[in-house]
């Protein structure tokens, strides 16, 4: 059986729809709360797959969250050593500050919300995000910070409003800015965990759970799609 660390931030933002499909490919599921946990003592390279989940803070603000720099150092081993990878939202821009690229407040304001996502004019050919690029799919975002795009990556996918939504790193590490494990029940968990957010960006609750109970099955359908289709490339693409 393969094992599947996932790092979380807050206890509500969790693997999602990603859960069902690792089980049904025979993964174990292990949680650890990068808040309280010793990073330092974690094994990078230990579990077959490694999932860096999303939160509310910032990789620019280690000052008041000294563990960052504990998951930027976690993910630079494990991607030195080129072993399968994903971050989502923070975990994305925590996977780019490993690669080397700057994460900074957005340039355009809070992204939060249903929207699509477009594939990259340069990865149309085999880009793994592929099932989300149906025409009435759209993803979920819930983000205000972004990164520069890090040498050697490949760009996969943008936004209206932001131009960089996903990349990858070969075939085995997939970063992802918007939130692909987005299930509508689940959601209801954010909207309270995130309520001030939400209030200071001006967000009617009630209008974006009716817009998630719409959406959210749409995407899971295509998410299943992509999460096996990318783990059967990651880990095709590695030899233990």
């Amino acid at each position: 059986m393969k094992t599947a660390l996932a790092i979380t931030h807050v206890a509500f933002e969790d693997l999602g729809s990603l859960a069902g499909v690792l089980k049904n490919c025979d993964f174990s599921i292990e949680y650890c709360d990068a808040t309280t946990a010793d990073l330092q003592s974690i094994d990078a390279c230990a579990p077959d797959l490694l999932v860096v989940l999303g939160g509310p803070i910032g990789v620019y603000e280690s000052a008041s969250y000294p563990f960052v720099h504990d998951e930027i150092a976690l993910l630079s081993k494990r991607l030195a050593r080129r072993l399968p990878t994903l971050g989502i939202c923070l975990g994305s821009q925590l996977m780019a500050a490993a690669l080397g690229g700057r994460v900074h407040p957005g340039g355009n304001g809070k992204e939060i919300g249903w929207a699509p996502v477009f594939a990259a004019p340069d990865a149309q050919a085999s880009n793994p995000l592929r099932p989300l690029f149906e025409p009435d799919v759209k993803v979920l975002h819930w983000h205000g910070d972004t990164f520069e795009l890090p040498a050697e990556v490949r760009l996969l996918a943008s936004s209206a409003q932001y131009p960089y939504q996903g990349f990858a790193v070969g075939e085995y590490a997939l970063a992802l800015q918007f939130h692909a494990e987005a299930q509508a029940t689940a959601l209801e968990r954010w909207y309270v965990g995130h309520a001030c957010e939400l209030a200071h960006a001006g967000i009617d609750v009630s209008v974006l759970r009716a817009q998630s109970r719409e959406e959210a099955p749409k995407l899971e359908l295509q998410a299943t799609l992509l999460w096996k289709g990318w783990l059967e490339r990651a880990f095709a693409a590695v030899t233990r």
